[in-house]
């Protein structure tokens, strides 16, 4: 009966779940939140083989508020499936961007790598060109400061570098290998995302880094290639001029002894072979890319420290936020004194892709109401910090119970037991069994036939804890008795003598 029960509960968790992955993955939000209202645990669950979690499905398919959802109910934000991806990784593989937003502010860690070929979110990002999911992946390590682009420009400089600017940090995210030896900046250039490039350029990226021999990878071009040979793979002029211009070697040769220009010959790229025959004369640009959003590290700090979901409601002698005029302003830009509210600070930031500014440094984002450049975004005096609640839960997925939790006990009541409020469920499996307890529970009628189904409106106690004395007197003789019994009478469990005792009231 035991066993069965466990069985019969393992499947009926499966089930949910199934459901719960099938909800994440269309987007239907109120299917996914009445699952977890049911069982918080469900959002641990993964399917079969491929171990794919609800969050990921989610994150793959962009649907952010399920993402949001399944995050405050306790998911482990760093699971991983059968490949070692992360949710992270997935959604900046696709390119949801709003997904990697909350990802972050929730604390994702950006340095997970996948288990076939060692790439993070980073290169995932820049493999398809996810430009804005690879700024929000860096949100960590880019100060909000004025200065910030003379400083990475001068990288290569004996100046003296800024406190609050880790350059060492911020060249190992950006210059990390996968396996082969293969960089973001690599994946890039090979796919031809001019954005990508520049903006990995911009922040550091090495332009000489080279492949490596492992051993595992295949590399159709080669082991020593530089992200020029890849660029020159893919075949896209833009690219090879701009890894050019920032230091790119035409000369350069790898394992097979080809250079970019024999690289881009054995492809087929004859269009490529005037602009890597000769060096170019152009330099790096002045400008930064669009895609440098300086004001991203400071909104995502107040983010996190004061909330970005939850805000009160607005005052008679409050001012709306200017762009969304519906929540209350809880930061304001530095420079301009505009104030907005969290949401529409972390929108501007994620989504702006323009450096045309009235006033302000490269990199740094244009007010929406005087066009002034935004470097840094600043708490109100007024914002209070949010206090983090509890998860609900953060445990692994165990097998369902009777009934759910905190239910009132009209919705328990049944011909066979009523249970009070206050009643204790059935503990997790692995502790002990003398934490079970239960006040104030009423004589009842056990039936064998309808114990741990998967029911809720069944009752979670199989033992009222209210036995008299005569009762256990009674359990003790009959174990004793037992012995004697012939072989069909001890057939019937204790519980079935037990039933008979709460019915009738006699002895055995």
């Amino acid at each position: 009966m035991r066993f069965l029960s466990i069985v019969g509960n393992s499947f009926g968790c499966s089930a949910s779940g199934e459901r719960l992955v099938s909800a994440a993955r269309d987007g239907d939000l109120q299917e996914a939140k009445a699952l977890l209202d049911y069982n918080p645990r469900l959002a641990r669950y993964s399917t079969f083989g491929v171990r794919n979690s609800p969050l990921h499905y989610s994150a793959a398919q962009g649907h952010h508020e399920i993402v949001y959802l399944l995050l405050e109910s306790g998911v482990d934000i760093n699971l991983r499936n059968y490949r070692g991806q992360t949710a992270l990784m997935q959604a900046c593989q696709h390119g949801h961007w709003e997904v990697v937003q909350i990802l972050i502010l929730f604390g994702a860690n950006i340095h997970r790598a996948d288990y076939l070929n060692g790439g993070t979110a980073l290169h995932l990002a820049a493999l398809n060109g996810h430009s804005r999911c690879i700024r929000l992946v860096l949100a960590d390590y880019i100060p909000s400061i004025p200065n910030v682009w003379n400083t990475l420009r001068q990288r290569l400089s004996s100046e003296e570098s800024i406190l609050e600017f880790d350059k060492g940090a911020l060249s190992q995210v950006i210059n990390r290998p996968a396996d082969g030896g293969i960089t973001a900046l690599h994946m890039a250039a090979l796919n031809g995302h001019v954005e990508s490039v520049q903006l990995l350029l911009d922040l550091g990226a090495y332009v000489s880094e080279v492949t490596v021999e492992d051993g595992t990878t295949i590399d159709l071009i080669g082991a020593g290639s530089t992200a020029l040979h890849y660029a020159a793979c893919g075949g896209n002029a833009q690219c090879c001029q701009m890894l050019i211009a920032w230091g790119a070697s035409l000369t350069a040769e790898n394992a097979n002894r080809w250079t970019p220009l024999m690289v881009a010959r054995s492809w087929h790229r004859s269009w490529l072979e005037d602009i890597l025959s000769s060096e170019s004369a152009g330099q790096p640009q002045g400008l930064s890319t669009p895609y440098l959003s300086l004001p991203l590290m400071s909104i995502v700090k107040i983010a996190r420290e004061c909330g970005w979901r939850t805000f009160e409601s607005l005052t008679t002698c409050q001012d709306p936020c200017a762009v969304c005029l519906e929540r209350s302003c809880t930061v304001a830009a530095e420079g301009c004194d505009h104030e907005f509210c969290t949401p529409c600070a972390l929108y501007l930031c994620s989504t702006n892709c323009t450096s045309t500014v009235a006033n302000g440094p490269p990199g740094s984002i244009a007010c929406p109401l005087c066009r002034h450049g935004i470097v840094s975004f600043v708490k109100l005096p007024g914002t209070r910090s949010v206090v983090k609640e509890i998860a609900r839960t953060s445990l692994s997925l165990s097998f369902c119970r009777c009934s759910g939790e905190g239910l009132e006990s009209s919705s328990l009541e049944t011909p066979f037991c009523k249970p009070e409020p206050c009643c204790s469920g059935i503990s997790p499996l692995g502790s002990s069994f003398r934490s079970l307890s239960c006040q104030r529970f009423p004589s009842m009628r056990i039936n064998s036939s309808f114990l741990c189904k998967g029911a809720p409106d069944v009752c979670r106690s199989l033992v009222p804890c209210t036995v008299n004395r005569n009762l256990k007197n009674y359990l003790t003789r009959c174990s004793r008795s037992g012995f004697r019994r012939s072989a069909s009478e001890g057939r019937r469990s204790w519980l079935s003598a037990l039933n008979q005792y709460v019915t009738t009231g006699s002895g055995c």
